[in-house]
Protein backbone atom coordinates (compact mmCIF):
# COMPACT_ATOMS: atom_id res chain seq x y z
CA UNK A 1 0.00 0.00 0.00
CA UNK A 2 1.62 3.32 -0.70
CA UNK A 3 2.51 5.52 1.92
CA UNK A 4 0.51 8.46 0.60
CA UNK A 5 -2.54 6.24 1.38
CA UNK A 6 -1.33 5.74 5.28
CA UNK A 7 -0.17 9.30 5.82
CA UNK A 8 -3.53 11.02 7.14
CA UNK A 9 -3.95 8.03 9.24
CA UNK A 10 -0.41 8.19 11.39
CA UNK A 11 -0.97 11.12 13.05
CA UNK A 12 -4.34 10.18 14.43
CA UNK A 13 -3.24 6.98 15.23
CA UNK A 14 0.12 8.11 17.21
CA UNK A 15 -2.25 10.62 19.06
CA UNK A 16 -4.88 7.67 20.41
CA UNK A 17 -1.33 5.05 20.83
CA UNK A 18 0.64 7.40 23.26
CA UNK A 19 -1.35 7.06 26.10
CA UNK A 20 -2.21 3.70 25.74
CA UNK A 21 1.38 2.78 25.66
CA UNK A 22 1.86 4.27 28.48
CA UNK A 23 -1.35 2.78 30.36
CA UNK A 24 0.05 -1.16 29.17
CA UNK A 25 3.78 0.02 29.95
CA UNK A 26 2.08 0.71 33.27
CA UNK A 27 0.95 -3.52 33.64
CA UNK A 28 4.59 -4.37 33.04
CA UNK A 29 6.43 -1.66 35.00
CA UNK A 30 5.03 -3.06 37.85
CA UNK A 31 7.15 -6.14 37.25
CA UNK A 32 9.75 -4.63 36.28
CA UNK A 33 9.84 -2.62 39.50
CA UNK A 34 9.15 -6.09 41.75
CA UNK A 35 11.91 -7.51 39.19
CA UNK A 36 14.76 -4.70 39.92
CA UNK A 37 14.23 -4.04 43.68
CA UNK A 38 13.75 -7.76 44.26
CA UNK A 39 17.16 -8.76 42.21
CA UNK A 40 18.58 -6.57 44.98
CA UNK A 41 18.10 -8.74 47.60
CA UNK A 42 19.85 -11.91 45.80
CA UNK A 43 19.59 -13.70 42.67
CA UNK A 44 17.25 -16.57 44.45
CA UNK A 45 14.35 -14.14 45.18
CA UNK A 46 14.59 -13.24 41.62
CA UNK A 47 14.32 -16.55 40.17
CA UNK A 48 11.44 -16.62 42.75
CA UNK A 49 9.59 -13.83 41.46
CA UNK A 50 10.58 -14.86 37.51
CA UNK A 51 8.54 -18.10 38.19
CA UNK A 52 5.85 -16.36 39.88
CA UNK A 53 5.57 -13.78 37.23
CA UNK A 54 5.33 -17.04 34.69
CA UNK A 55 3.08 -18.44 36.35
CA UNK A 56 0.52 -15.45 37.14
CA UNK A 57 1.46 -13.85 33.71
CA UNK A 58 -0.82 -16.69 31.69
CA UNK A 59 -3.67 -16.10 33.86
CA UNK A 60 -3.75 -11.98 34.04
CA UNK A 61 -3.80 -12.15 29.86
CA UNK A 62 -6.40 -14.51 29.68
CA UNK A 63 -8.58 -12.13 31.99
CA UNK A 64 -7.22 -9.28 30.04
CA UNK A 65 -8.11 -10.92 27.06
CA UNK A 66 -11.44 -11.26 27.62
CA UNK A 67 -11.86 -7.32 28.79
CA UNK A 68 -10.10 -6.21 25.28
CA UNK A 69 -13.18 -7.58 23.62
CA UNK A 70 -14.87 -4.36 25.05
CA UNK A 71 -12.85 -2.14 23.02
CA UNK A 72 -13.70 -3.28 19.64
CA UNK A 73 -17.61 -3.43 20.10
CA UNK A 74 -17.49 0.02 21.48
CA UNK A 75 -15.12 1.40 19.05
CA UNK A 76 -17.93 -0.07 16.50
CA UNK A 77 -20.93 1.33 17.96
CA UNK A 78 -19.38 4.76 18.65
CA UNK A 79 -18.70 4.90 15.07
CA UNK A 80 -22.60 4.19 14.70
CA UNK A 81 -23.74 6.67 17.39
CA UNK A 82 -25.74 3.83 18.83
CA UNK A 83 -26.32 4.92 22.53
CA UNK A 84 -28.48 2.42 23.89
CA UNK A 85 -25.80 -0.16 22.76
CA UNK A 86 -23.04 1.87 24.34
CA UNK A 87 -25.22 1.57 27.91
CA UNK A 88 -25.33 -2.68 27.17
CA UNK A 89 -21.67 -2.71 26.28
CA UNK A 90 -21.22 -0.69 29.68
CA UNK A 91 -22.86 -3.03 32.16
CA UNK A 92 -22.04 -5.71 30.00
CA UNK A 93 -18.19 -5.12 30.06
CA UNK A 94 -17.91 -4.20 34.09
CA UNK A 95 -19.96 -7.60 34.97
CA UNK A 96 -17.77 -10.20 32.11
CA UNK A 97 -14.66 -7.89 33.87
CA UNK A 98 -15.86 -8.21 38.02
CA UNK A 99 -16.59 -11.96 37.84
CA UNK A 100 -13.58 -12.77 35.81
CA UNK A 101 -11.73 -11.13 38.59
CA UNK A 102 -13.20 -13.15 41.08
CA UNK A 103 -12.53 -16.33 39.36
CA UNK A 104 -8.71 -15.98 38.50
CA UNK A 105 -7.90 -14.29 42.03
CA UNK A 106 -9.38 -17.31 43.67
CA UNK A 107 -7.30 -19.64 41.07
CA UNK A 108 -4.32 -18.25 42.93
CA UNK A 109 -5.14 -20.08 45.99
CA UNK A 110 -5.46 -23.17 43.96
CA UNK A 111 -2.17 -23.17 41.85
CA UNK A 112 0.30 -21.84 44.31
CA UNK A 113 0.20 -25.54 46.25
CA UNK A 114 1.03 -26.71 42.63
CA UNK A 115 4.12 -24.81 41.70
CA UNK A 116 6.28 -28.12 43.42
CA UNK A 117 5.00 -30.10 40.20
CA UNK A 118 7.05 -27.91 38.07
CA UNK A 119 10.00 -29.17 38.85
CA UNK A 120 12.09 -26.04 39.68
CA UNK A 121 14.19 -25.36 42.52
CA UNK A 122 12.81 -26.32 45.88
CA UNK A 123 14.39 -23.06 47.47
CA UNK A 124 13.07 -21.20 44.28
CA UNK A 125 9.24 -22.87 44.72
CA UNK A 126 9.15 -22.11 48.68
CA UNK A 127 9.32 -18.38 48.03
CA UNK A 128 7.77 -18.43 45.25
CA UNK A 129 4.21 -19.97 46.80
CA UNK A 130 3.15 -17.25 49.15
CA UNK A 131 4.35 -14.19 46.84
CA UNK A 132 1.76 -16.11 43.98
CA UNK A 133 -1.09 -16.19 46.86
CA UNK A 134 -1.03 -12.09 47.11
CA UNK A 135 -0.26 -11.62 43.45
CA UNK A 136 -3.43 -13.72 42.21
CA UNK A 137 -5.11 -11.17 45.05
CA UNK A 138 -4.11 -8.26 42.48
CA UNK A 139 -6.00 -9.58 39.64
CA UNK A 140 -9.66 -8.69 41.10
CA UNK A 141 -8.91 -5.04 41.31
CA UNK A 142 -7.00 -4.94 37.98
CA UNK A 143 -9.95 -6.71 36.29
CA UNK A 144 -12.27 -4.04 37.47
CA UNK A 145 -9.75 -1.81 36.22
CA UNK A 146 -9.88 -3.46 33.00
CA UNK A 147 -13.57 -3.43 32.58
CA UNK A 148 -13.85 0.33 32.82
CA UNK A 149 -10.92 0.94 31.14
CA UNK A 150 -11.49 -0.81 27.54
CA UNK A 151 -15.09 0.97 27.26
CA UNK A 152 -13.05 4.23 27.94
CA UNK A 153 -10.64 3.67 25.36
CA UNK A 154 -13.06 2.30 22.80
CA UNK A 155 -14.71 5.88 23.06
CA UNK A 156 -11.03 6.89 22.02
CA UNK A 157 -10.76 8.33 25.69
CA UNK A 158 -6.96 7.08 26.47
CA UNK A 159 -5.42 9.24 28.24
CA UNK A 160 -7.45 8.76 31.92
CA UNK A 161 -5.70 5.61 31.84
CA UNK A 162 -2.57 6.74 31.06
CA UNK A 163 -2.67 8.99 33.66
CA UNK A 164 -4.04 6.53 36.61
CA UNK A 165 -1.36 3.84 35.31
CA UNK A 166 1.49 6.69 35.88
CA UNK A 167 0.46 7.25 39.34
CA UNK A 168 -0.35 3.73 39.98
CA UNK A 169 3.74 2.75 39.38
CA UNK A 170 4.77 5.83 41.39
CA UNK A 171 2.66 4.32 44.08
CA UNK A 172 3.73 0.76 43.73
CA UNK A 173 7.57 2.26 43.37
CA UNK A 174 7.07 3.61 46.81
CA UNK A 175 5.18 1.04 48.82
CA UNK A 176 8.04 -1.74 47.16
CA UNK A 177 10.67 0.70 48.47
CA UNK A 178 9.48 0.83 51.78
CA UNK A 179 7.97 -2.99 52.36
CA UNK A 180 10.95 -5.25 50.35
CA UNK A 181 13.76 -2.94 52.52
CA UNK A 182 11.96 -1.98 55.42
CA UNK A 183 12.13 2.23 54.85
CA UNK A 184 9.53 4.77 55.80
CA UNK A 185 9.07 2.40 59.33
CA UNK A 186 7.60 -0.17 57.29
CA UNK A 187 8.13 -3.40 57.92
CA UNK A 188 10.90 -5.69 55.97
CA UNK A 189 9.48 -8.34 54.11
CA UNK A 190 11.85 -9.07 51.19
CA UNK A 191 10.07 -10.04 48.04
CA UNK A 192 6.65 -10.47 49.81
CA UNK A 193 6.72 -6.95 50.07
CA UNK A 194 6.71 -6.81 45.84
CA UNK A 195 3.53 -8.92 46.15
CA UNK A 196 1.81 -6.38 48.66
CA UNK A 197 2.61 -3.18 46.70
CA UNK A 198 1.32 -4.63 43.62
CA UNK A 199 -1.69 -5.49 45.08
CA UNK A 200 -2.81 -1.94 46.99
CA UNK A 201 -1.50 0.54 43.41
CA UNK A 202 -3.91 -2.13 41.66
CA UNK A 203 -7.07 -1.47 44.13
CA UNK A 204 -6.24 2.37 43.74
CA UNK A 205 -6.09 2.16 39.57
CA UNK A 206 -9.38 0.45 40.01
CA UNK A 207 -10.87 3.00 42.21
CA UNK A 208 -10.27 5.84 40.19
CA UNK A 209 -10.87 4.39 36.84
CA UNK A 210 -14.65 3.57 37.92
CA UNK A 211 -14.78 6.47 39.63
CA UNK A 212 -14.05 8.58 36.37
CA UNK A 213 -16.58 6.38 34.09
CA UNK A 214 -19.33 6.54 36.42
CA UNK A 215 -18.88 10.56 37.17
CA UNK A 216 -17.59 12.03 34.24
CA UNK A 217 -20.14 14.40 32.61
CA UNK A 218 -18.82 13.14 28.65
CA UNK A 219 -19.87 9.88 29.62
CA UNK A 220 -23.09 10.70 31.60
CA UNK A 221 -25.26 9.95 27.84
CA UNK A 222 -23.73 5.75 28.05
CA UNK A 223 -24.64 5.66 31.97
CA UNK A 224 -28.09 7.21 31.66
CA UNK A 225 -28.85 4.54 28.67
CA UNK A 226 -27.26 1.75 31.31
CA UNK A 227 -30.64 1.15 32.98
CA UNK A 228 -29.93 -2.25 33.96
CA UNK A 229 -26.77 -2.67 36.61
CA UNK A 230 -28.20 -5.03 38.20
CA UNK A 231 -29.13 -7.56 34.52
CA UNK A 232 -26.82 -7.23 32.19
CA UNK A 233 -28.09 -8.10 28.72
CA UNK A 234 -27.30 -11.58 28.25
CA UNK A 235 -27.13 -10.84 24.00
CA UNK A 236 -24.57 -8.57 24.69
CA UNK A 237 -22.57 -10.39 27.03
CA UNK A 238 -22.84 -13.31 24.81
CA UNK A 239 -20.96 -11.25 22.20
CA UNK A 240 -18.21 -9.91 24.36
CA UNK A 241 -17.82 -13.21 25.41
CA UNK A 242 -17.58 -14.55 22.15
CA UNK A 243 -15.24 -11.98 20.41
CA UNK A 244 -12.87 -11.49 23.99
CA UNK A 245 -12.73 -15.89 24.75
CA UNK A 246 -10.73 -15.77 21.45
CA UNK A 247 -8.52 -13.03 22.27
CA UNK A 248 -7.78 -14.16 25.80
CA UNK A 249 -7.24 -17.95 24.71
CA UNK A 250 -4.77 -16.67 22.19
CA UNK A 251 -2.76 -14.35 24.76
CA UNK A 252 -2.73 -17.31 27.03
CA UNK A 253 -1.09 -19.67 24.02
CA UNK A 254 1.30 -16.64 23.85
CA UNK A 255 2.19 -15.96 27.09
CA UNK A 256 2.18 -19.18 27.95
CA UNK A 257 4.74 -20.49 25.92
CA UNK A 258 6.80 -17.92 27.65
CA UNK A 259 5.64 -18.91 30.65
CA UNK A 260 6.53 -22.45 30.01
CA UNK A 261 10.18 -21.20 28.70
CA UNK A 262 10.67 -20.15 31.81
CA UNK A 263 9.67 -23.60 33.15
CA UNK A 264 12.24 -25.00 31.27
CA UNK A 265 14.62 -22.84 31.70
CA UNK A 266 14.25 -23.50 35.56
CA UNK A 267 15.31 -26.90 34.83
CA UNK A 268 18.72 -25.61 34.35
CA UNK A 269 19.11 -24.05 37.73
CA UNK A 270 18.21 -20.00 39.28
CA UNK A 271 21.09 -18.81 37.35
CA UNK A 272 19.87 -19.63 34.15
CA UNK A 273 15.69 -18.65 35.68
CA UNK A 274 16.98 -15.45 37.25
CA UNK A 275 18.82 -14.08 33.79
CA UNK A 276 15.88 -15.31 32.11
CA UNK A 277 13.41 -13.24 33.85
CA UNK A 278 15.95 -10.16 33.37
CA UNK A 279 15.61 -11.08 29.78
CA UNK A 280 12.04 -10.73 29.30
CA UNK A 281 10.94 -8.24 31.47
CA UNK A 282 13.15 -5.89 29.61
CA UNK A 283 11.65 -7.21 26.10
CA UNK A 284 7.94 -6.94 27.61
CA UNK A 285 9.02 -3.22 27.67
CA UNK A 286 9.47 -2.88 24.19
CA UNK A 287 6.60 -5.58 23.77
CA UNK A 288 3.99 -3.58 25.98
CA UNK A 289 4.81 -0.08 23.80
CA UNK A 290 3.79 -2.20 21.01
CA UNK A 291 0.78 -3.57 22.46
CA UNK A 292 -0.38 0.01 22.46
CA UNK A 293 0.23 0.56 19.05
CA UNK A 294 -2.34 -2.18 18.31
CA UNK A 295 -4.83 -0.82 20.63
CA UNK A 296 -4.73 1.98 18.80
CA UNK A 297 -5.39 -0.24 15.38
CA UNK A 298 -8.21 -1.89 17.18
CA UNK A 299 -9.87 1.04 18.17
CA UNK A 300 -8.98 2.63 14.45
CA UNK A 301 -9.96 0.33 12.28
CA UNK A 302 -13.28 -0.93 14.57
CA UNK A 303 -14.28 3.08 14.35
CA UNK A 304 -13.36 3.17 10.64
CA UNK A 305 -15.62 0.10 10.26
CA UNK A 306 -18.59 1.17 12.37
CA UNK A 307 -18.79 4.57 10.14
CA UNK A 308 -18.88 2.05 7.33
CA UNK A 309 -15.48 3.31 5.70
CA UNK A 310 -13.39 -0.31 5.45
CA UNK A 311 -10.63 0.79 2.72
CA UNK A 312 -9.90 3.49 5.44
CA UNK A 313 -9.86 0.47 8.76
CA UNK A 314 -7.46 -1.06 5.85
CA UNK A 315 -5.30 2.07 5.82
CA UNK A 316 -4.96 3.14 9.47
CA UNK A 317 -4.26 -1.02 10.28
CA UNK A 318 -1.43 -0.98 7.76
CA UNK A 319 -0.67 2.77 8.88
CA UNK A 320 -0.19 0.85 12.43
CA UNK A 321 1.97 -1.84 11.19
CA UNK A 322 4.20 1.32 9.88
CA UNK A 323 4.55 2.75 13.17
CA UNK A 324 5.70 -0.75 15.23
CA UNK A 325 7.95 -1.69 12.05
CA UNK A 326 10.14 1.74 12.63
CA UNK A 327 9.98 1.86 16.93
CA UNK A 328 10.27 -2.34 17.35
CA UNK A 329 13.40 -1.85 14.93
CA UNK A 330 15.01 1.25 17.08
CA UNK A 331 14.36 -0.71 20.13
CA UNK A 332 16.02 -4.14 18.58
CA UNK A 333 19.19 -1.46 17.96
CA UNK A 334 19.03 -0.44 21.53
CA UNK A 335 19.16 -4.11 22.83
CA UNK A 336 21.76 -4.90 20.79
CA UNK A 337 23.96 -1.85 22.17
CA UNK A 338 23.56 -1.90 25.69
CA UNK A 339 22.83 -5.87 26.30
CA UNK A 340 26.01 -6.10 28.60
CA UNK A 341 24.52 -2.87 30.78
CA UNK A 342 21.00 -3.41 31.28
CA UNK A 343 21.51 -6.79 33.51
CA UNK A 344 23.21 -4.64 36.18
CA UNK A 345 20.61 -2.76 36.94
CA UNK A 346 18.89 -6.14 38.40
CA UNK A 347 21.79 -8.07 39.59
CA UNK A 348 25.13 -8.08 39.71
CA UNK A 349 26.35 -11.93 39.85
CA UNK A 350 28.47 -12.54 36.95
CA UNK A 351 26.94 -15.49 35.54
CA UNK A 352 23.79 -14.20 35.84
CA UNK A 353 25.00 -10.96 34.09
CA UNK A 354 26.65 -13.06 31.34
CA UNK A 355 23.28 -15.07 30.41
CA UNK A 356 21.09 -11.73 30.38
CA UNK A 357 23.25 -10.48 28.11
CA UNK A 358 23.08 -13.30 25.24
CA UNK A 359 19.38 -13.95 25.84
CA UNK A 360 19.23 -9.95 25.33
CA UNK A 361 20.93 -10.24 21.96
CA UNK A 362 18.11 -12.90 21.12
CA UNK A 363 15.46 -10.14 22.35
CA UNK A 364 16.50 -7.64 20.27
CA UNK A 365 15.94 -10.25 17.17
CA UNK A 366 12.73 -11.01 17.73
CA UNK A 367 11.56 -7.23 18.56
CA UNK A 368 10.33 -6.30 14.83
CA UNK A 369 8.09 -10.10 15.08
CA UNK A 370 6.93 -9.26 17.97
CA UNK A 371 5.77 -6.12 17.29
CA UNK A 372 4.57 -6.61 14.11
CA UNK A 373 2.37 -10.13 15.60
CA UNK A 374 1.05 -8.15 18.27
CA UNK A 375 -0.54 -5.03 15.74
CA UNK A 376 -1.21 -8.34 13.50
CA UNK A 377 -3.52 -8.87 16.33
CA UNK A 378 -4.85 -5.43 17.27
CA UNK A 379 -5.58 -5.00 13.67
CA UNK A 380 -7.69 -7.85 12.91
CA UNK A 381 -9.67 -7.58 16.47
CA UNK A 382 -10.88 -4.15 14.91
CA UNK A 383 -11.94 -6.07 12.02
CA UNK A 384 -13.93 -8.67 14.89
CA UNK A 385 -11.58 -11.72 13.44
CA UNK A 386 -10.22 -13.26 16.18
CA UNK A 387 -10.82 -17.16 16.12
CA UNK A 388 -8.51 -17.81 13.34
CA UNK A 389 -5.59 -15.83 14.92
CA UNK A 390 -6.07 -18.01 18.43
CA UNK A 391 -5.68 -20.98 15.65
CA UNK A 392 -2.27 -19.34 14.26
CA UNK A 393 -0.71 -18.51 18.05
CA UNK A 394 -1.58 -22.25 19.19
CA UNK A 395 -0.22 -24.51 16.35
CA UNK A 396 3.10 -21.73 15.71
CA UNK A 397 3.94 -21.25 19.67
CA UNK A 398 2.71 -24.95 20.93
CA UNK A 399 3.55 -27.11 18.08
CA UNK A 400 6.56 -25.50 16.52
CA UNK A 401 8.33 -22.73 18.85
CA UNK A 402 8.30 -24.22 22.43
CA UNK A 403 9.46 -28.24 20.88
CA UNK A 404 12.05 -26.66 18.90
CA UNK A 405 13.39 -24.83 21.81
CA UNK A 406 13.17 -27.96 24.00
CA UNK A 407 15.26 -29.64 21.30
CA UNK A 408 17.56 -26.64 20.72
CA UNK A 409 17.93 -26.36 25.10
CA UNK A 410 17.71 -29.88 25.87
CA UNK A 411 18.96 -31.96 22.59
CA UNK A 412 22.01 -30.04 21.36
CA UNK A 413 22.58 -28.83 25.15
CA UNK A 414 22.26 -25.08 24.29
CA UNK A 415 20.39 -24.25 27.43
CA UNK A 416 18.45 -20.95 28.01
CA UNK A 417 19.78 -19.56 24.45
CA UNK A 418 18.18 -22.72 22.23
CA UNK A 419 14.79 -22.02 24.21
CA UNK A 420 14.81 -18.41 23.08
CA UNK A 421 15.92 -19.30 19.24
CA UNK A 422 12.69 -21.64 19.62
CA UNK A 423 10.33 -18.37 20.72
CA UNK A 424 12.09 -16.03 18.35
CA UNK A 425 11.16 -18.99 15.45
CA UNK A 426 7.75 -18.75 16.94
CA UNK A 427 7.09 -14.94 16.99
CA UNK A 428 7.97 -14.87 13.16
CA UNK A 429 5.83 -17.13 12.03
CA UNK A 430 2.98 -15.55 13.50
CA UNK A 431 3.87 -12.21 12.71
CA UNK A 432 4.24 -13.50 8.92
CA UNK A 433 0.58 -15.18 9.11
CA UNK A 434 -1.24 -12.19 11.35
CA UNK A 435 0.29 -9.94 8.33
CA UNK A 436 -1.06 -12.18 5.55
CA UNK A 437 -4.44 -12.72 7.18
CA UNK A 438 -4.84 -9.11 7.88
CA UNK A 439 -4.35 -7.65 4.29
CA UNK A 440 -6.44 -10.86 2.96
CA UNK A 441 -9.42 -10.33 5.25
CA UNK A 442 -9.23 -6.49 5.23
CA UNK A 443 -9.40 -6.47 1.14
CA UNK A 444 -12.52 -8.67 1.05
CA UNK A 445 -13.87 -6.79 3.34
CA UNK A 446 -13.08 -3.39 1.31
CA UNK A 447 -14.11 -5.43 -2.08
CA UNK A 448 -17.45 -6.34 -0.19
CA UNK A 449 -18.26 -2.61 0.93
CA UNK A 450 -17.51 -0.87 -2.11
CA UNK A 451 -20.48 -0.34 -4.04
CA UNK A 452 -21.50 -1.84 -7.22
CA UNK A 453 -20.89 0.41 -10.29
CA UNK A 454 -23.89 1.52 -11.74
CA UNK A 455 -25.32 0.20 -15.37
CA UNK A 456 -26.35 2.03 -17.94
CA UNK A 457 -27.84 1.14 -21.18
Amino acid sequence: MPFTALRPHLRPTIRLAFPVVLSQLGHVLVNVCDSVMVGQTGKLPLAAVSLGVSVATVVMVLGMGLSMGITPLVAAADGKRDVPQLGRLLVAGVWLSVVAGLVLAAAGLLIAPLLHHLNQPADVVALAAPWVRVLFLSLLPLMVFQGFKQFAEGLGLTRQAMYLSVLANLVNAVLCYAFIFGNFGAPEMGMMGAAWATLIARVLMALLMGTYVLRAARLRPYREAATHWLRPDRATLRRLLGLGAPIGVQMMFEMGAFSFSAIMIGWLGATSLAAHQIAINVASVTYMAASGIAAAATIRVGNLRGLGDVQGARQAGFAAYLLTFLFMGAMGLLLVAFRHYIPHFYNNDAAVVAQAATLLLVAAAFQISDGLQVVGLGALRGLEDVKVPSVVALLAYWAMALPLGYWLGFGLKMGSLGVWLGLLLGLTLVAGLLLWRFRQHSAVAAGAARPAPLVTH
